[in-house]
């Protein structure tokens, strides 16, 4: 007995539609590699119908109080903990992630998210009023853009969906948000529950490709285009949003490197380590995958990680055991076997390097040692479970070797001397500096890059600020 696979839709001005001209794609299921759904395809009519929804909305979105979208916001919040287990279960068959993880690192984070922004909606704030000029008094508003284009990656489709639309709509914009081709569904079920609490035409969805999304960027009416995803995809949104000058926030790649000097507790360091490098399979921008030791614990340290590797497991969502599910598709799953494949001569595969089972994209917690600072596996982002080692004799070349790279998202120092710590700190240049520990969040501090890892924050009143544009207003007070 076959299973007839789901039909996801479109959600545009409160009601969900198939695509205009009847076109779907087809969603696997990573764990599986079967089809469980099917998805709009959508084009130019669908877009413009999107756009026109939050466009016709916008003016009074605009004009609600902080108040009132604090409480529309509030009841987002509340709703998605009442429907916790229905957006777990979709998001692991979405993803194949685990049931416990995204239980637990999930919808907790993604909650306080919005109700971190529903409070923001309320402290918009600016310079106070004041007689910089003779008989004129200025003041500054802050205004929502208008209408946000948004595209939403596959590695975490819920929890980004969340980091898009829940500042955005804080502020006072309205939204058209694509998730990507691969894992829809999460994002349409967000888009029943929203769609119950908040106006029409506030909140819309437009699945499809990369062609959907280039014309969301390309469509005249979006002020702002916010993209999490690949290098490749920034340069293209950006390059595409100049035509018109809309606003770009963009959210890219990362190759996190992770600095590991000779007085750390090793045992200690690998434990978190490890962990923050093959959390989510290592589909992580932040995950630490590029570990720089001090050449005096080189040895020991690889050895150590390779043992806590081969014991990291990766398997079914319904296992309580595993760190980890599939990679997200075949084609990443062909990307990260491309990079082990093609190591060069000086490379040691430590633990993994391949495939695991012949059903679904799951794949091996790898670590590789012995590389150069100019072997691809160090300069590229594998975006999989593979974590990287290099030896360095002193803090000068740790130094080096960190911001050798074109990306500039997160890092990490691990060490008991303050002093050290410190300096590393501002030396590094990258958008986040851990100390003693990797990949934690708060919704209170920003979260974005520097060079080919964007620009643009996410999360905080920084992220809060970007949905945002400034207004001077002077008035004349004397007759």
């Amino acid at each position: 007995m076959t299973t007839e696979p789901r039909r996801l839709r479109n959600y545009i001005n409160g009601e969900f539609r198939d695509a205009g001209d009847g076109r779907t794609t087809d969603v696997v299921n990573p764990a599986t590699g079967e089809v469980y759904a099917t998805a709009p395809l959508s084009r130019a009519a669908d877009v413009d119908a999107a756009m026109k929804a939050a466009a016709a909305a916008f003016p009074a979105w605009r004009d609600t109080t902080p108040a009132e979208r604090q409480k529309v916001l509030l009841k987002i919040a509340d709703a998605f903990e009442e429907r916790a287990e229905e957006l777990i279960a979709v998001e692991s068959e979405n993803t194949g992630k685990p049931l416990g993880l995204t239980r637990t690192e999930e919808i907790p984070p993604m909650v306080d998210q919005i109700r971190f922004f529903a409070g923001a909606a309320r402290m918009l704030d600016g310079r106070s009023a004041g007689e910089y000029m003779d008989g004129l008094t200025s003041f500054v508003r802050r205004e929502p853009v208008g209408v946000c284009a948004q595209v939403a990656p596959w590695n975490y489709p819920m929890m980004m969906g969340v980091w898009k639309f829940a500042p955005a709509l804080a502020a006072g914009n309205t939204v058209v948000l694509k998730p990507s081709d691969t894992t829809p569904a999460s994002t349409v079920l967000m888009a029943e529950i929203i769609g119950s609490i908040a106006p029409k035409g506030v909140f819309n969805v437009v699945c499809g490709d990369r062609d959907t999304g280039r014309a969301m960027v390309e469509h005249p009416t979006p002020a702002m285009a916010s993209i999490t995803g690949s290098v490749r995809a920034g340069m293209e949104v950006a390059g595409s949003a100049a035509k018109d000058v809309k606003r770009v926030h963009l959210e890219l790649g990362g190759k996190a490197p992770v600095i590991v000097f000779e007085d750390v507790d090793i045992a200690k360091a690998v434990e978190t380590i490890s962990v923050a490098g093959y959390f989510n399979a290592g589909q992580d921008c932040t995950a630490a995958t590029r570990v720089l030791v001090h050449e005096s614990i080189h040895d020991e340290f690889v050895a150590e990680l390779a043992r806590a590797a081969a014991g990291t497991k990766t398997g079914a969502a319904d296992d309580d055991d595993v760190l980890y599910g599939p990679l997200n598709n075949a084609a990443q799953l062909e990307r990260v076997s491309g990079f082990i494949e093609r190591l060069p001569a000086h490379a040691k595969v430590e633990t993994g390097g391949e495939r695991v089972g012949d059903k679904g994209y799951f794949y091996a917690p790898t670590v590789v040692s012995g590389l150069r600072q100019d072997d691809e596996i160090i300069q590229n982002e594998v975006f999989g479970p593979v974590i990287t080692v290099q030896p360095f004799t002193d803090e000068a070349q740790a130094l080096a070797y960190a911001n050798d790279v074109e990306y500039a998202l997160a890092s990490s120092v691990w060490t008991k001397d303050h002093a050290r710590a410190m300096r590393l700190s501002r030396a590094l240049d990258f958008g986040c500096v851990w100390i003693n520990t990797h990949i934690a969040l708060v919704a209170e501090m920003p979260h974005g890059g520097f060079k080919k890892s964007g620009y643009g924050k996410d999360l905080s009143s920084y992220g809060f600020d970007d949905y945002t544009r400034i207004k001077h207003v002077m008035t004349a007070i004397e007759d």
